[in-house]
């Protein structure tokens, strides 16, 4: 049988148990959610998250036995612990990299909750698991909606508060991609980016975050991703095409000129929130810069 047939056949596989995995989970953790729905106590619904997130994690875990094969290259993971929350953040080039995150992290910290875009709530199925685990959606308007419908600012700021208010009863680990959007040569001539590796970041994410719960955050996990053999896709990974993923993770102290302070509204605020990200993608840029020559490409 050739090599191309068995990797095929381990693809499908492999989507086989994700999506049976995903629906097994699915079952107890819809019914931990209408208990949360029905029983509005403080202590009752911490009890109930902690189980919805022993499922999520759960779920994780299984996901890991058809993810075998990869050759991890990871520094930096100790240091953290699951009685704190996190800010997380990561440079994003594939779909790989919400498998590779959730892999390494799970057990270590928090359970990873994604900001989504408001439209992936329609997703079959696991966009009701997302809901259900009070992941983050988000309706981003454009400069131009915005100039015509100025009552909707600040829309963003109040869905990322209400969001935040639900994490206040167990520690959580609040995950954002500052590029918005996967890598892309081509998103990145587009872009016109200062960056070699990298597309610009958005800021507003992370600042809303830290201005919505930022004395609860005992800082911020800053992770690098480079895959040496080139940007995978799902379907890669799922066919056991992903050799080495190379994982770098430092923690960055919250300056605390930033806490308690309003993006939307103090310029002066905005403009120096803006000068600390480009530092902190300048410094990212150069280590993927380091990560590509000591991680070349293996020869084919």
């Amino acid at each position: 049988m050739s090599r191309s047939l068995l990797a095929t056949l381990r693809g499908v596989l492999a989507s086989v148990l994700l999506a049976a995995n995903t629906l097994f989970w699915c079952v107890p953790l819809f019914l931990l959610a209408l208990l949360k729905f029905l029983l509005p106590l403080t202590p009752v619904q911490r009890l109930l998250r902690t189980l919805m997130h022993w499922c999520a994690e759960s779920w994780i875990s299984i996901n890991a036995l058809w993810m075998q094969g990869i050759r991890w290259d990871v520094r930096g993971l100790d240091g953290f612990d699951r009685e704190h929350s996190y800010l997380i953040t990561s440079n994003h080039q594939s779909w790989v990299d919400i498998f590779a995150l959730q892999h390494q992290f799970n057990g270590r910290i928090p359970f990873l909750k994604f900001f989504l875009k408001q439209e992936l709530i329609w997703v079959p199925v696991i966009g009701l698991c997302w809901w259900a685990l009070e992941f983050p959606f988000m309706k981003r308007h454009s400069k131009e909606y915005l100039a015509k419908h100025p009552e909707k600012r600040g829309q963003d700021l109040a869905t990322t508060r209400a969001a935040c208010a639900r994490f206040r009863t167990n520690p959580v680990s609040v995950f954002n991609f500052l590029e918005g959007t996967r890598f892309t040569p081509e998103k990145h001539q587009r872009q016109a980016s200062p960056f070699r590796h990298l597309l610009k970041p958005k800021s507003g994410g992370i600042a809303f975050v830290l201005d919505a719960m930022g004395e609860q955050l005992a800082g911020i996990v800053d992770v690098t991703l480079h895959y040496p053999d080139g940007r995978p896709t799902y379907w890669d990974l799922a066919c056991g095409q992903v050799p080495r993923i190379v994982m770098r993770v430092r923690a960055v102290d919250i300056p605390g000129e930033f806490l308690g302070r309003s993006y939307e509204e103090d310029i002066a605020y905005r403009q120096a929130f803006h000068q600390w990200v480009n530092q902190l993608w300048l410094a990212k840029d150069a280590e993927l810069a380091a990560l590509h020559e000591a991680f070349p490409p293996a020869a084919r």
